[in-house]
């Protein structure tokens, strides 16, 4: 008893100890620091290792959230400040930032609600006002708006925030004077504001005044030389004073710098008709494959249609505008591009004559489209920007863990190792030489070690031919590639010993490899992955898919998690291979259960995650790729942005 209580007083002394020599406020600092600098995936490891030590710091939750918000995880962000409100009731800058979060999912009356709460907490928050008027905005609530944004202004009378956004509000009104005025006021403040002279001069393209409006994109330009925006409205500008050469050349310049722009191909399409150059058709292609709105064929249907209604007596009053906010957050209200119809051309005609030159008239006749910085927040992505979110990345699950080893006392730390204690036991078996570990990391660098380890066990089985030490040479032959080799080895491992769940782990591993490598072979082999978009799968036949050979790994899996209910490894790798042949209800099963033992594993959440989103449960998809890229696996956060959010 004595004794009992002597090893529980040590190690509470030892968990008190390591807390004590952590710094808490140390981590959160490096944490804020690494949000400062954009390093988010680096912040959220920070504040994970001070909520280990502090699960009920409001703070660390807070941060953390931020982090996520950043990197648009807003569901992962939303479920952090709900924790750090669950703890810290009284949190205005929670709640705002909830907002933020439920707005970038459009849920905005639950935003409205988030911001109504923290005025509660601080009714003197500038933010908030504008955030919320944001959001009125966006559910077309103008009044509601334009009334948040003096509230704002009351507060801050030079917030340049609360201008720009009341000057969107006001043009949605029909009050382009007024959006002047606010605009007038930006630039009076901020002098060397790109964004405010390029909505001033689409404010000022409305009013018909394009000289003006021509000034002001000029300044634009000189002032943020690589907005394409910009250079598209300033072509528009020289385009309606009929100077098509110089319209063109803007258009080019806008094409170089997003080489996605619909509406400058289309408006360079107009351009290059009236010239009668050559080009012109594929330009309008183009535009309408980057855009359907800007499909010459779609608005000829659309405009019979419409006159036949009118002829009809079924004409509809029109709708009013839909307005989408300026921005989400409080620094960001000039850097994004929508198209809009901006011009005061009338409509093009309905008509029945296709003639080449009916459909120049027609043409000549449809609006320009101006890229407009009012319509939607946030900034341009850049797949180059180092966000992780932006990057072009290929989606796959994660692959299957293995029995695998390092040189004794060799440590890497580029991998996260998950403790097993049946591995564990087989460490002791060989004195920790070789460390085996389990992983699903690629390993082709160790080849030479593992060889090494082949002929390690060769000798030792000249000595003694033990189940273990057969089980050990198989574990290395897997690993080297000789899968024949390690199957026998296994035979005869089992024959000895029929109750090493390691060994079935290793023999479905080893099979698994081994199909693989004749699927390859054969030309048959199809990645292991979930498809998120509609894929062509008709190649596949089920003969290839349900092959024998496959249910022998779910038998040999079956087999590990009989003899060890609590190897969570087991039934992620059976999730695997049930993935692989369709069994997807069954798959989430086990990767239920696997997260259930192991409550960070990190993999499990990222297969689940992609499962769900196949299965059309978005929310939860979306949570579990947040955990995953909690713990680490940082793609998950190019996936949310590409499919959830």
């Amino acid at each position: 008893m004595k004794k009992v209580l002597f090893i529980l007083l040590f190690v509470f002394s030892a968990y008190f100890s390591a807390e004590a020599q952590l710094n808490i406020n140390h981590y959160i600092r490096v944490g804020r620091t690494r949000i400062s600098i954009g390093n988010y995936t680096g912040a959220i490891e920070y504040f994970n290792i001070v909520l280990k030590f502090r699960p009920h710091l409001p703070e660390a939750y807070f941060f953390r959230g931020v982090a996520k918000h950043q990197l648009e995880d807003f569901r992962g962000a939303i479920n952090d400040y709900n924790k750090a409100i669950e703890i810290k009731p009284f949190y205005p800058q929670a709640y705002m930032n909830r907002g933020m979060a439920y707005h970038n999912l459009h849920m905005f009356e639950k935003a409205i609600e988030d911001y109504n709460r923290g005025l509660e907490f601080d009714p003197d928050d500038e933010a908030i006002y504008n955030n919320r008027g944001i959001a009125k905005l966006a559910m077309q609530d103008v009044d509601g708006a334009i009334a948040d944004y003096d509230k704002a202004l009351e507060i801050n009378p030079k917030s340049t925030n609360a201008l720009m956004n009341r000057s969107n509000a006001s043009i949605v009104q029909g009050n382009v004077e007024d959006a002047i005025r606010d605009l007038n006021q930006v630039i009076t403040i901020r002098p060397h504001f790109a964004g405010a002279y390029l909505n001033r001069g689409i404010a000022r393209f409305e009013m018909d005044d394009f000289a003006s409006a021509l000034r002001d994109y000029d300044q634009s330009i000189k002032l943020e030389p690589e907005n394409s925006m910009a250079y598209n409205n300033r072509g528009i500008v020289k385009h309606k004073l009929e100077d098509y050469e110089g319209a063109i050349a803007d258009y080019d310049l806008a094409l170089r710098l997003n080489p996605e722009m619909a509406s400058a191909y289309f408006n360079r399409a107009m351009a290059r008709e009236i010239l009668g150059r050559e080009g012109f058709e594929n330009d309008y292609q183009i535009a309408a494959q980057l855009n359907p709105q800007f499909d010459l064929n779609q608005r000829r249907l659309d405009a019979e249609k419409l006159a036949q209604n009118q002829q009809s007596g079924q004409g509809q009053p029109g709708q009013p505008p839909s307005a989408t906010p300026g921005t989400s957050q409080q620094s960001n209200t000039q850097q994004s591009a929508a198209g809009r119809d901006d011009d005061d051309d009338e409509e093009e005609e309905a008509t029945n004559d296709d003639s080449e030159s009916t459909q120049r008239s027609r043409r000549s006749r449809i609006n320009l489209i101006v890229e407009d910085t009012r319509e939607l927040p946030g900034e341009e992505e850049d797949p180059d920007d180092g966000l992780v979110q932006n990057r072009n990345i290929a989606i796959d699950l994660q692959p299957l863990f293995v029995v695998s080893a390092f040189e004794k006392n060799s440590v890497d730390y580029e991998r996260f190792q998950y403790y097993s204690i049946a591995v564990d036991e087989l460490n002791e078996l060989n004195n920790y030489n070789p460390f085996l570990t389990i992983t699903n990391k690629t390993m082709s660098e160790y080849q030479e070690i593992f060889e090494n380890f082949v002929l390690y066990f060769n000798a030792r089985l000249e000595i003694n031919e033990s189940s273990h030490n057969y089980l050990n040479r198989a574990i290395f032959h897997c690993l080297t590639g000789d899968y024949n080799s390690a199957l026998n080895d296994l035979k005869l491992s089992v024959s000895m010993n029929e109750n090493q769940p390691i060994a079935y782990f290793v023999r479905g591993n080893c099979r698994y490899n081994m199909l693989e490598q004749i699927e390859l072979l054969a030309g048959t082999h199809q990645d292991v992955t979930v498809p998120l978009q509609d894929q062509n799968t008709e190649n596949i036949s089920e003969e290839q898919i349900a092959m024998p050979e496959y249910q022998k790994i779910i038998d040999d899996y079956n087999k590990v998690l009989s003899l060890n209910g609590k190897f969570f490894f087991g039934y992620y790798n059976r999730a695997f291979i049930k993935l692989r042949l369709r069994e997807y209800k069954s798959a989430m099963e086990d990767l239920n259960k696997a997260i259930e033992l192991e409550p960070e594993f990190a993999e499990a959440y990222f297969n689940r995650g992609l499962t769900k989103i196949y299965l059309d449960d978005i929310e939860g998809g979306a949570l579990d790729l947040s955990r995953a890229g909690e713990l680490g696996i940082h793609g998950a956060y190019n996936i949310i942005k590409r499919y959830c959010n």
